[in-house]
């Protein structure tokens, strides 16, 4: 049971790093504390947001793992957490393997079709070169 629990523990922040990436301004904010640090106030000016709506969207970004709060004094300082990022590229980085091998798989069979024509499998032909095309 130990190790369905930790699946459904990393199904859950996937779960909620997706949701919380699926919002605009969610994003925006991300962007804004990636290089450092920023105050609930500094993101609501940068933003043109309120600092409520700022708030709220900090706070979803939180519970999903994508930032973290430090204070500073009284200051409330949001900076990136990778954790959330991670489990998220965990997640799509299991899709590229198939998608790269069907990529690769109909490459392979466009140039098999086209016998094989090492400029068009390589890119270096003139592809204006037999179109009536002049060449520069």
């Amino acid at each position: 049971m130990g190790a369905n629990a930790n699946a459904e523990s990393a199904a859950a922040v996937v779960d909620r790093g997706l949701r919380a990436l699926a919002d605009g301004n969610r994003r925006a904010i991300l962007a804004a504390v990636r290089d450092e640090p920023r105050a609930v106030g500094e993101l609501a000016g940068t933003l043109a947001l309120s600092q409520q709506v700022v708030s709220h969207h900090l706070r979803v970004l939180r519970d999903a793992e994508l930032v973290e709060e430090t204070r500073d004094g009284t200051r409330h300082l949001f900076a990136v957490r990778t954790d959330g990022l991670v489990a998220v590229r965990d997640y799509l980085d299991r899709f590229w393997p198939t998608h790269l091998a069907r990529l690769k798989a109909a490459v392979e069979g466009g140039a098999r079709n086209r016998g094989g024509d090492p400029a068009h499998e390589h890119g270096d032909g003139d592809a204006s070169a037999g179109r009536g095309h002049p060449r520069a």
